[in-house]
């Protein structure tokens, strides 16, 4: 039975097809697509594809890309369902003030990093961090409690931001550096810097409420920038959204045709 994973977040659609809506299955096709060329995804990419029989996504970039893909699959005879965080799912439990506001990519990455977590031996504290556009810091307990995260800036809206606001600088394409001696290495290395201090400060927070050293997690386009500036050694795990997505689908869809 093929399955439709899709990940619409705020600059890229990203979508897998496996051979079956479990954590496992086949990997059968796989694309990206920035959101303002949604449009020719069923006369391109898809064109060719088996058509799926299962479909699940999650969209944090609004209703109206969420709809623009909706319309794509109509060559397909699939019916579109998308993720909304609950109180509980696939094993994780939402600590969010009101739950069906986490965003659906942080949600379902979270549950992806616990599985993964959970499959390589005994259950940990996990600090997950994704990053893309913007970024993310999420904490999970042992037990699988998100107990709470931070959302950042990504490197290219800071380095817009000051851009904008201050005079005379300009987005760099500068390196991360110990000590920067001009101001392009400045400030790639400012805004690095700002992203894995943030992320210290939540594994130092999570230290100390669970007592045990947390799994550390890094996902997103961007991720291999920041892997070497971290404080910490982060395993570096490339899809977990669809990860995620696999794992609710299983539980979701169970074996039905």
């Amino acid at each position: 039975m093929t399955f439709l994973a899709i990940d619409v977040g705020n600059t890229r659609l990203k979508w897998a097809l496996y051979d079956a809506h479990r954590p496992g299955a086949a990997l059968l096709a796989q694309g990206t697509e920035f959101l303002e060329h949604i449009d020719r995804l069923a006369e391109g990419s898809w064109a060719n594809l088996p058509a799926p029989k299962r479909m699940l996504g999650c969209v944090v970039a609004g209703d109206i890309a969420r709809r623009r893909v909706v319309e794509q699959m109509e060559l397909w005879d699939v019916t579109p369902q998308w993720v909304v965080p609950s109180a509980q799912e696939a094993g994780l439990t939402n600590g969010y003030d009101y739950p069906s506001r986490l965003g659906a990519d942080r949600w379902v990455a979270m549950i992806g990093a616990r599985h993964h977590v959970l499959a390589q031996g005994a259950p940990r504290p996990i600090v997950l961090v994704m990053v893309g556009t913007a970024v993310t810091v999420e904490c999970i307990d042992a037990a699988g409690n998100f107990l709470g995260g931070l959302i950042l800036p990504g490197h290219g809206i800071m380095l817009r931001a000051l851009e904008a606001g201050t005079a005379g600088l300009h987005v760099p394409t500068g390196e991360v550096r110990l000590f920067p001696t001009n101001t392009s290495d400045a400030l790639t290395s400012g805004g690095t810097y700002a992203i894995a201090g943030a992320v210290e400060r939540m594994y130092q927070h999570l230290l100390q409420r669970c007592g045990e050293e947390p799994a550390c997690l890094m996902t997103g386009g961007a991720g291999w920038k920041m892997a070497p500036s971290m404080t910490r050694p982060f395993e570096l795990v490339e899809n977990l959204i669809f990860d995620g997505l696999l794992q609710i689908a299983m539980r979701r869809f169970g074996d039905a045709d």
